[in-house]
Protein backbone atom coordinates (compact mmCIF):
# COMPACT_ATOMS: atom_id res chain seq x y z
CA UNK A 1 0.00 0.00 0.00
CA UNK A 2 3.01 2.46 -0.56
CA UNK A 3 1.22 3.96 -2.82
CA UNK A 4 -1.38 5.33 -0.57
CA UNK A 5 1.13 6.90 1.79
CA UNK A 6 2.45 8.95 -2.01
CA UNK A 7 -1.25 9.71 -4.34
CA UNK A 8 -2.79 12.52 -2.77
CA UNK A 9 -6.67 11.05 -3.58
CA UNK A 10 -5.69 8.67 -0.23
CA UNK A 11 -4.42 11.32 2.08
CA UNK A 12 -4.89 14.83 1.25
CA UNK A 13 -8.64 16.46 2.40
CA UNK A 14 -11.20 15.28 0.47
CA UNK A 15 -12.90 19.11 0.34
CA UNK A 16 -9.37 20.48 -0.90
CA UNK A 17 -9.48 17.67 -3.54
CA UNK A 18 -12.70 18.40 -4.32
CA UNK A 19 -11.75 22.06 -5.38
CA UNK A 20 -9.05 20.90 -7.23
CA UNK A 21 -9.87 18.62 -9.30
CA UNK A 22 -13.44 18.90 -10.51
CA UNK A 23 -12.45 22.61 -11.96
CA UNK A 24 -10.10 21.64 -14.46
CA UNK A 25 -13.03 18.76 -15.35
CA UNK A 26 -15.92 21.60 -15.07
CA UNK A 27 -13.53 23.59 -17.73
CA UNK A 28 -13.09 21.01 -19.51
CA UNK A 29 -16.79 20.34 -20.35
CA UNK A 30 -17.19 24.16 -20.73
CA UNK A 31 -14.76 24.52 -23.41
CA UNK A 32 -16.68 21.41 -24.84
CA UNK A 33 -20.15 23.23 -24.66
CA UNK A 34 -18.39 26.36 -25.96
CA UNK A 35 -17.43 24.98 -29.00
CA UNK A 36 -20.54 24.88 -29.99
CA UNK A 37 -22.28 27.95 -28.31
CA UNK A 38 -19.41 29.98 -29.64
CA UNK A 39 -20.32 28.45 -33.02
CA UNK A 40 -24.37 28.87 -32.72
CA UNK A 41 -23.08 32.55 -31.37
CA UNK A 42 -21.67 34.10 -34.36
CA UNK A 43 -23.70 31.42 -36.84
CA UNK A 44 -26.83 32.77 -35.76
CA UNK A 45 -25.76 36.47 -35.42
CA UNK A 46 -24.38 36.37 -39.71
CA UNK A 47 -27.02 33.40 -40.67
CA UNK A 48 -29.49 33.74 -38.65
CA UNK A 49 -32.52 31.67 -37.42
CA UNK A 50 -31.77 28.70 -40.20
CA UNK A 51 -27.90 28.80 -39.00
CA UNK A 52 -28.98 28.34 -35.03
CA UNK A 53 -31.40 25.68 -36.85
CA UNK A 54 -28.14 23.74 -39.23
CA UNK A 55 -26.24 23.58 -35.62
CA UNK A 56 -28.76 21.92 -34.11
CA UNK A 57 -29.72 19.44 -36.38
CA UNK A 58 -25.97 18.51 -36.51
CA UNK A 59 -25.68 18.29 -33.04
CA UNK A 60 -26.06 14.42 -32.26
CA UNK A 61 -22.77 14.11 -33.80
CA UNK A 62 -21.48 16.29 -31.15
CA UNK A 63 -23.03 14.46 -28.69
CA UNK A 64 -21.43 10.74 -30.25
CA UNK A 65 -18.33 12.52 -29.69
CA UNK A 66 -18.64 13.04 -26.43
CA UNK A 67 -20.70 9.80 -25.66
CA UNK A 68 -16.92 8.05 -27.35
CA UNK A 69 -14.87 10.53 -25.37
CA UNK A 70 -16.60 9.38 -21.78
CA UNK A 71 -16.79 6.02 -22.93
CA UNK A 72 -13.17 5.49 -23.37
CA UNK A 73 -11.75 8.25 -21.28
CA UNK A 74 -13.85 7.85 -17.60
CA UNK A 75 -13.75 4.20 -17.89
CA UNK A 76 -9.46 3.93 -18.62
CA UNK A 77 -9.48 6.29 -16.02
CA UNK A 78 -11.69 4.38 -13.62
CA UNK A 79 -10.05 1.16 -14.10
CA UNK A 80 -6.68 2.97 -13.91
CA UNK A 81 -7.15 4.96 -10.96
CA UNK A 82 -8.74 1.43 -9.46
CA UNK A 83 -6.03 -0.79 -10.35
CA UNK A 84 -3.21 1.98 -8.63
CA UNK A 85 -5.54 2.24 -5.57
CA UNK A 86 -4.77 -1.81 -5.49
CA UNK A 87 -0.87 -1.26 -5.88
CA UNK A 88 -1.25 -2.76 -9.03
CA UNK A 89 0.83 -0.12 -11.62
CA UNK A 90 1.82 -3.38 -14.11
CA UNK A 91 -2.07 -3.48 -15.05
CA UNK A 92 -2.90 0.05 -14.47
CA UNK A 93 -0.46 1.35 -17.38
CA UNK A 94 -2.01 -0.88 -19.43
CA UNK A 95 -6.05 0.58 -19.38
CA UNK A 96 -4.25 3.88 -19.85
CA UNK A 97 -3.00 2.86 -23.31
CA UNK A 98 -5.41 0.84 -24.79
CA UNK A 99 -8.33 3.49 -23.88
CA UNK A 100 -5.54 6.04 -25.41
CA UNK A 101 -5.69 4.13 -28.76
CA UNK A 102 -9.56 3.58 -29.03
CA UNK A 103 -10.38 6.87 -28.61
CA UNK A 104 -8.00 8.11 -31.52
CA UNK A 105 -9.47 5.24 -33.66
CA UNK A 106 -13.01 5.84 -32.86
CA UNK A 107 -12.96 9.46 -33.55
CA UNK A 108 -11.24 8.54 -37.45
CA UNK A 109 -14.16 5.90 -37.71
CA UNK A 110 -17.15 8.31 -36.88
CA UNK A 111 -15.23 11.10 -39.42
CA UNK A 112 -15.45 8.70 -42.24
CA UNK A 113 -18.81 7.30 -41.50
CA UNK A 114 -19.92 11.20 -41.19
CA UNK A 115 -18.67 11.83 -44.29
CA UNK A 116 -20.03 8.98 -46.52
CA UNK A 117 -23.34 9.02 -45.13
CA UNK A 118 -23.71 13.17 -44.79
CA UNK A 119 -27.05 13.70 -46.12
CA UNK A 120 -28.96 10.59 -45.08
CA UNK A 121 -27.82 11.32 -41.41
CA UNK A 122 -28.71 14.91 -41.57
CA UNK A 123 -31.70 14.25 -42.55
CA UNK A 124 -32.64 11.13 -39.95
CA UNK A 125 -31.55 14.08 -37.14
CA UNK A 126 -34.83 16.16 -38.18
CA UNK A 127 -33.25 18.67 -41.12
CA UNK A 128 -35.79 20.41 -42.36
CA UNK A 129 -35.40 20.74 -46.71
CA UNK A 130 -34.32 24.51 -46.20
CA UNK A 131 -31.79 24.02 -43.50
CA UNK A 132 -30.55 21.24 -44.83
CA UNK A 133 -27.61 22.67 -47.00
CA UNK A 134 -26.28 24.68 -43.77
CA UNK A 135 -25.92 21.81 -41.62
CA UNK A 136 -23.95 19.64 -44.48
CA UNK A 137 -21.78 22.73 -45.13
CA UNK A 138 -20.98 23.13 -41.34
CA UNK A 139 -20.94 19.44 -40.62
CA UNK A 140 -19.30 17.93 -43.47
CA UNK A 141 -16.09 20.49 -42.10
CA UNK A 142 -16.60 19.95 -38.41
CA UNK A 143 -16.23 15.86 -38.33
CA UNK A 144 -12.91 16.26 -39.82
CA UNK A 145 -12.02 17.36 -35.86
CA UNK A 146 -13.58 14.41 -34.98
CA UNK A 147 -10.43 12.11 -33.72
CA UNK A 148 -8.93 15.84 -32.21
CA UNK A 149 -12.14 16.48 -30.26
CA UNK A 150 -12.46 12.92 -28.81
CA UNK A 151 -8.64 12.63 -28.02
CA UNK A 152 -8.63 15.78 -25.71
CA UNK A 153 -12.03 15.61 -24.38
CA UNK A 154 -11.25 11.79 -23.30
CA UNK A 155 -7.19 12.23 -23.10
CA UNK A 156 -8.54 14.55 -20.45
CA UNK A 157 -10.25 12.32 -18.10
CA UNK A 158 -6.31 10.25 -18.24
CA UNK A 159 -4.42 12.94 -17.94
CA UNK A 160 -6.27 13.86 -14.74
CA UNK A 161 -5.96 10.25 -13.38
CA UNK A 162 -2.72 10.68 -13.70
CA UNK A 163 -2.75 13.62 -11.62
CA UNK A 164 -2.20 16.40 -13.47
CA UNK A 165 -5.33 18.32 -13.68
CA UNK A 166 -4.39 21.51 -14.83
CA UNK A 167 -2.48 20.30 -17.95
CA UNK A 168 -6.37 19.28 -19.04
CA UNK A 169 -7.41 22.40 -18.00
CA UNK A 170 -5.02 24.24 -19.86
CA UNK A 171 -5.05 21.94 -23.05
CA UNK A 172 -8.94 22.65 -23.41
CA UNK A 173 -8.87 26.43 -22.44
CA UNK A 174 -6.66 26.69 -25.69
CA UNK A 175 -8.30 25.12 -28.12
CA UNK A 176 -11.56 27.43 -26.91
CA UNK A 177 -9.42 30.43 -27.15
CA UNK A 178 -8.12 29.71 -30.77
CA UNK A 179 -11.56 28.78 -31.88
CA UNK A 180 -13.05 31.85 -30.43
CA UNK A 181 -10.40 34.24 -32.15
CA UNK A 182 -10.69 32.67 -35.47
CA UNK A 183 -14.75 32.36 -35.52
CA UNK A 184 -14.38 36.00 -35.10
CA UNK A 185 -11.96 36.51 -37.87
CA UNK A 186 -13.89 33.79 -40.49
CA UNK A 187 -17.12 34.76 -39.86
CA UNK A 188 -16.87 38.08 -39.65
CA UNK A 189 -13.21 39.55 -41.05
CA UNK A 190 -13.29 37.60 -44.12
CA UNK A 191 -17.12 36.55 -44.42
CA UNK A 192 -16.95 32.91 -44.62
CA UNK A 193 -20.28 32.75 -42.68
CA UNK A 194 -21.09 29.12 -41.24
CA UNK A 195 -18.01 27.39 -43.51
CA UNK A 196 -15.67 29.63 -41.21
CA UNK A 197 -17.41 28.66 -38.09
CA UNK A 198 -16.92 25.01 -38.70
CA UNK A 199 -13.12 25.72 -39.56
CA UNK A 200 -11.77 27.44 -36.79
CA UNK A 201 -13.60 24.78 -34.40
CA UNK A 202 -11.69 21.92 -36.17
CA UNK A 203 -8.41 23.98 -35.72
CA UNK A 204 -8.82 24.57 -32.11
CA UNK A 205 -9.85 20.77 -31.26
CA UNK A 206 -6.67 20.00 -33.56
CA UNK A 207 -4.33 22.00 -31.10
CA UNK A 208 -5.81 20.74 -28.00
CA UNK A 209 -5.93 17.07 -29.14
CA UNK A 210 -2.30 17.24 -30.38
CA UNK A 211 -1.56 18.73 -26.92
CA UNK A 212 -3.23 15.87 -24.71
CA UNK A 213 -0.93 13.62 -27.31
CA UNK A 214 1.83 15.02 -26.41
CA UNK A 215 1.53 14.67 -22.83
CA UNK A 216 -0.34 10.87 -23.17
CA UNK A 217 3.88 10.09 -24.76
CA UNK A 218 4.89 11.73 -21.44
CA UNK A 219 2.96 10.33 -18.69
CA UNK A 220 4.22 10.84 -14.86
CA UNK A 221 2.93 7.47 -12.46
CA UNK A 222 3.49 5.10 -15.38
CA UNK A 223 5.80 5.17 -18.13
CA UNK A 224 3.77 3.62 -21.56
CA UNK A 225 5.20 1.87 -24.00
CA UNK A 226 4.12 0.34 -27.30
CA UNK A 227 3.22 -2.75 -25.98
CA UNK A 228 0.83 -0.58 -23.76
CA UNK A 229 -0.76 0.56 -26.91
CA UNK A 230 -1.98 -2.89 -28.22
CA UNK A 231 -5.40 -3.70 -27.43
CA UNK A 232 -6.15 -6.47 -25.23
CA UNK A 233 -9.76 -7.38 -24.87
CA UNK A 234 -9.76 -8.15 -21.15
CA UNK A 235 -8.21 -4.00 -20.78
CA UNK A 236 -10.63 -3.01 -23.70
CA UNK A 237 -13.64 -5.21 -21.88
CA UNK A 238 -12.97 -3.80 -18.97
CA UNK A 239 -12.42 0.05 -20.07
CA UNK A 240 -15.93 -0.34 -21.78
CA UNK A 241 -17.65 -1.64 -18.94
CA UNK A 242 -16.38 1.24 -16.51
CA UNK A 243 -16.88 4.05 -19.09
CA UNK A 244 -20.32 2.82 -20.25
CA UNK A 245 -22.46 4.62 -17.80
CA UNK A 246 -21.22 8.18 -18.34
CA UNK A 247 -21.14 7.04 -22.80
CA UNK A 248 -24.82 5.29 -22.23
CA UNK A 249 -26.21 8.96 -20.54
CA UNK A 250 -24.82 10.65 -23.80
CA UNK A 251 -26.16 8.30 -26.37
CA UNK A 252 -29.35 8.29 -24.75
CA UNK A 253 -28.99 12.11 -25.19
CA UNK A 254 -27.88 12.00 -28.25
CA UNK A 255 -31.23 9.72 -29.46
CA UNK A 256 -33.85 11.91 -27.16
CA UNK A 257 -31.76 15.05 -29.35
CA UNK A 258 -32.79 12.75 -32.32
CA UNK A 259 -36.52 12.05 -31.47
CA UNK A 260 -36.78 15.31 -29.89
CA UNK A 261 -35.64 17.39 -33.58
CA UNK A 262 -38.16 15.26 -35.69
CA UNK A 263 -40.98 15.95 -32.89
CA UNK A 264 -40.37 19.82 -33.00
CA UNK A 265 -40.55 19.73 -36.41
CA UNK A 266 -43.67 17.56 -37.01
CA UNK A 267 -45.32 19.34 -34.68
CA UNK A 268 -44.19 22.89 -35.30
CA UNK A 269 -45.34 22.39 -38.84
CA UNK A 270 -48.89 22.17 -36.93
CA UNK A 271 -48.95 24.87 -34.94
CA UNK A 272 -48.10 28.88 -35.62
CA UNK A 273 -44.16 28.31 -35.47
CA UNK A 274 -43.49 26.64 -38.31
CA UNK A 275 -41.05 23.90 -38.92
CA UNK A 276 -37.34 25.81 -38.17
CA UNK A 277 -38.23 28.07 -35.23
CA UNK A 278 -38.62 24.89 -33.21
CA UNK A 279 -35.71 23.87 -34.19
CA UNK A 280 -33.76 27.09 -33.96
CA UNK A 281 -35.16 27.64 -30.45
CA UNK A 282 -34.37 24.30 -29.60
CA UNK A 283 -30.47 24.47 -30.48
CA UNK A 284 -30.20 27.71 -28.49
CA UNK A 285 -31.49 26.15 -25.22
CA UNK A 286 -29.67 22.91 -25.58
CA UNK A 287 -26.45 24.28 -26.44
CA UNK A 288 -27.38 26.91 -23.00
CA UNK A 289 -28.82 23.78 -20.67
CA UNK A 290 -25.23 22.15 -21.60
CA UNK A 291 -23.35 24.83 -19.90
CA UNK A 292 -25.12 24.34 -17.18
CA UNK A 293 -24.29 20.50 -17.28
CA UNK A 294 -21.22 21.40 -18.14
CA UNK A 295 -20.82 22.51 -14.26
CA UNK A 296 -22.76 18.82 -13.01
CA UNK A 297 -20.80 16.49 -14.96
CA UNK A 298 -17.21 18.31 -14.70
CA UNK A 299 -18.09 18.09 -10.84
CA UNK A 300 -19.02 14.39 -11.29
CA UNK A 301 -15.76 13.45 -13.33
CA UNK A 302 -13.86 15.32 -10.78
CA UNK A 303 -15.33 13.21 -7.96
CA UNK A 304 -14.05 10.26 -10.10
CA UNK A 305 -10.97 9.75 -9.56
CA UNK A 306 -11.15 10.37 -5.74
CA UNK A 307 -13.87 7.66 -5.28
CA UNK A 308 -11.91 5.11 -7.24
CA UNK A 309 -9.00 5.08 -5.46
CA UNK A 310 -10.18 5.79 -2.34
CA UNK A 311 -12.57 3.07 -2.77
CA UNK A 312 -9.48 0.39 -4.20
CA UNK A 313 -7.91 1.54 -0.96
CA UNK A 314 -10.63 0.43 1.15
CA UNK A 315 -11.10 4.32 2.79
CA UNK A 316 -14.83 4.08 2.58
CA UNK A 317 -15.18 7.01 4.92
CA UNK A 318 -13.86 9.48 2.25
CA UNK A 319 -15.94 7.78 -0.70
CA UNK A 320 -18.68 8.87 1.66
CA UNK A 321 -17.05 12.03 2.00
CA UNK A 322 -16.75 12.74 -1.40
CA UNK A 323 -20.06 11.87 -2.58
CA UNK A 324 -22.05 14.16 0.12
CA UNK A 325 -19.47 17.33 -0.50
CA UNK A 326 -20.29 16.67 -4.60
CA UNK A 327 -23.76 16.98 -3.98
CA UNK A 328 -23.91 20.04 -2.19
CA UNK A 329 -21.93 21.43 -5.37
CA UNK A 330 -24.00 20.23 -7.76
CA UNK A 331 -27.42 21.62 -5.47
CA UNK A 332 -26.03 25.01 -5.47
CA UNK A 333 -25.32 24.81 -9.03
CA UNK A 334 -28.11 23.60 -10.11
CA UNK A 335 -30.28 26.17 -8.07
CA UNK A 336 -28.37 29.25 -9.69
CA UNK A 337 -29.20 27.90 -13.61
CA UNK A 338 -33.07 27.55 -12.62
CA UNK A 339 -33.27 30.71 -11.05
CA UNK A 340 -31.24 32.51 -14.61
CA UNK A 341 -33.70 29.83 -16.99
CA UNK A 342 -36.83 31.21 -15.08
CA UNK A 343 -35.74 35.39 -15.02
CA UNK A 344 -33.84 36.38 -17.85
CA UNK A 345 -34.50 33.48 -20.90
CA UNK A 346 -35.32 36.54 -23.14
CA UNK A 347 -31.83 38.00 -22.53
CA UNK A 348 -30.03 35.08 -22.58
CA UNK A 349 -32.13 34.18 -26.46
CA UNK A 350 -30.47 37.35 -27.43
CA UNK A 351 -27.54 36.81 -27.42
CA UNK A 352 -27.79 34.88 -30.38
CA UNK A 353 -29.18 37.15 -32.96
CA UNK A 354 -32.70 38.38 -33.60
CA UNK A 355 -35.64 36.83 -34.62
CA UNK A 356 -39.62 37.12 -35.13
CA UNK A 357 -42.03 37.89 -32.13
CA UNK A 358 -43.44 33.72 -32.91
CA UNK A 359 -39.71 32.53 -31.98
CA UNK A 360 -39.13 34.83 -28.77
CA UNK A 361 -42.42 33.51 -27.85
CA UNK A 362 -41.46 29.73 -28.16
CA UNK A 363 -38.30 30.08 -27.03
CA UNK A 364 -39.09 31.74 -23.72
CA UNK A 365 -41.87 29.44 -23.30
CA UNK A 366 -39.02 26.33 -24.20
CA UNK A 367 -36.73 27.95 -21.19
CA UNK A 368 -39.56 27.75 -18.18
CA UNK A 369 -41.51 25.15 -19.29
CA UNK A 370 -38.29 22.45 -20.10
CA UNK A 371 -36.29 23.50 -17.52
CA UNK A 372 -38.67 24.09 -15.02
CA UNK A 373 -36.84 21.68 -12.20
CA UNK A 374 -33.25 22.12 -13.13
CA UNK A 375 -32.83 22.72 -9.20
CA UNK A 376 -32.52 18.96 -9.40
CA UNK A 377 -31.10 17.63 -12.15
CA UNK A 378 -27.53 17.44 -10.74
CA UNK A 379 -28.58 14.04 -8.80
CA UNK A 380 -28.58 12.04 -11.81
CA UNK A 381 -25.67 12.25 -13.84
CA UNK A 382 -23.66 12.78 -9.85
CA UNK A 383 -24.89 9.51 -8.50
CA UNK A 384 -24.31 7.44 -11.81
CA UNK A 385 -20.63 8.52 -12.28
CA UNK A 386 -20.25 7.88 -8.17
CA UNK A 387 -21.46 4.48 -9.24
CA UNK A 388 -19.35 3.59 -12.09
CA UNK A 389 -16.24 5.25 -9.88
CA UNK A 390 -16.68 2.19 -7.35
CA UNK A 391 -17.14 -0.23 -9.43
CA UNK A 392 -20.77 -1.04 -9.93
CA UNK A 393 -21.23 0.17 -13.37
CA UNK A 394 -24.76 -1.28 -13.68
CA UNK A 395 -26.18 0.50 -11.27
CA UNK A 396 -24.27 3.58 -13.04
CA UNK A 397 -25.64 2.15 -16.61
CA UNK A 398 -29.22 2.68 -15.34
CA UNK A 399 -29.42 5.77 -13.84
CA UNK A 400 -27.70 6.74 -16.61
CA UNK A 401 -31.17 6.32 -18.63
CA UNK A 402 -33.68 7.08 -16.48
CA UNK A 403 -34.42 10.94 -17.37
CA UNK A 404 -33.56 10.34 -21.27
CA UNK A 405 -34.97 7.00 -22.07
CA UNK A 406 -36.88 5.63 -19.81
CA UNK A 407 -38.74 8.60 -18.91
CA UNK A 408 -38.20 11.71 -21.35
CA UNK A 409 -37.84 9.77 -24.71
CA UNK A 410 -41.21 8.07 -23.98
CA UNK A 411 -43.06 11.02 -23.09
CA UNK A 412 -41.71 12.77 -25.63
CA UNK A 413 -43.74 10.50 -28.09
CA UNK A 414 -47.04 10.41 -26.07
CA UNK A 415 -47.62 13.86 -24.58
CA UNK A 416 -47.32 15.94 -27.83
CA UNK A 417 -50.33 14.01 -29.40
CA UNK A 418 -52.43 14.95 -26.97
CA UNK A 419 -51.38 18.75 -26.13
CA UNK A 420 -49.02 19.29 -29.41
CA UNK A 421 -45.89 20.62 -29.28
CA UNK A 422 -46.91 22.37 -25.62
CA UNK A 423 -46.49 18.70 -25.18
CA UNK A 424 -42.91 18.18 -25.61
CA UNK A 425 -41.69 21.11 -23.27
CA UNK A 426 -43.90 19.67 -20.31
CA UNK A 427 -41.77 16.03 -20.85
CA UNK A 428 -38.90 17.92 -19.60
CA UNK A 429 -39.91 18.33 -16.05
CA UNK A 430 -41.65 15.83 -15.35
CA UNK A 431 -38.86 13.32 -16.52
CA UNK A 432 -35.99 15.29 -14.54
CA UNK A 433 -38.78 14.83 -11.22
CA UNK A 434 -39.16 11.19 -11.82
CA UNK A 435 -35.36 10.53 -12.36
CA UNK A 436 -34.21 12.78 -9.14
CA UNK A 437 -36.29 10.32 -7.30
CA UNK A 438 -34.47 7.41 -8.24
CA UNK A 439 -30.86 8.63 -7.76
CA UNK A 440 -31.87 9.52 -3.81
CA UNK A 441 -33.31 6.42 -3.61
CA UNK A 442 -30.17 4.40 -5.07
CA UNK A 443 -27.95 6.28 -3.16
CA UNK A 444 -29.30 6.23 0.05
CA UNK A 445 -29.44 2.48 -0.21
CA UNK A 446 -25.90 2.45 -1.36
CA UNK A 447 -24.69 5.06 1.56
CA UNK A 448 -26.81 2.96 4.15
CA UNK A 449 -24.62 -0.79 3.47
CA UNK A 450 -22.52 -2.26 5.86
CA UNK A 451 -18.85 -0.83 4.37
CA UNK A 452 -20.02 2.59 5.19
CA UNK A 453 -21.34 1.53 8.89
CA UNK A 454 -20.24 4.05 11.71
CA UNK A 455 -17.95 1.44 13.08
CA UNK A 456 -16.08 1.32 9.28
CA UNK A 457 -16.32 4.93 9.32
CA UNK A 458 -14.59 5.67 12.42
CA UNK A 459 -11.88 2.53 12.21
CA UNK A 460 -10.64 4.28 8.32
CA UNK A 461 -10.30 7.99 10.01
CA UNK A 462 -8.28 6.03 12.91
CA UNK A 463 -6.03 4.48 10.19
CA UNK A 464 -6.05 7.52 8.18
CA UNK A 465 -4.45 9.42 10.95
CA UNK A 466 -2.03 7.32 11.46
CA UNK A 467 -0.95 7.71 7.91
Amino acid sequence: MEENNINPLGNESVNSLLLKFPVPSIIAMLVSALYNIVDQFFIGRSVGELGNAATNVAFPLSISCVAIALLFGIGGASAFNLAMGKGDKEEAVYYAGNAAVMLFLCGTVLCIITQIFLTPMLIFFGSPTEVLDYAKEYTRITSLGFPFLILATGGGHLIRADGSPRFTMICNLTGAIINTILDAYFVFGLNLGIAGAAVATVIGQAVSGLMALHYLRHYKTVTIKKEHLRMQKKYVGRIISLGSAPCSNQLAMMVVQIVMNNSLKYYGAMSIYGEAIPLASAGIITKVNQVFFSFIIGTSQGLQPIVSFNYGAKKYTRVKKAYKTAATYGLCIAITAFLMFQILPRQIISLFGDGSDAYYQFAESYFKIFLMFTFINFLQPITSNFFTAIGKPRKGIFLSLTRQIIFLLPLILILPMFMGIDGILYAGPIADAMAGIIAIIMILRELKSKIYSDDELLLNDVNEAKI
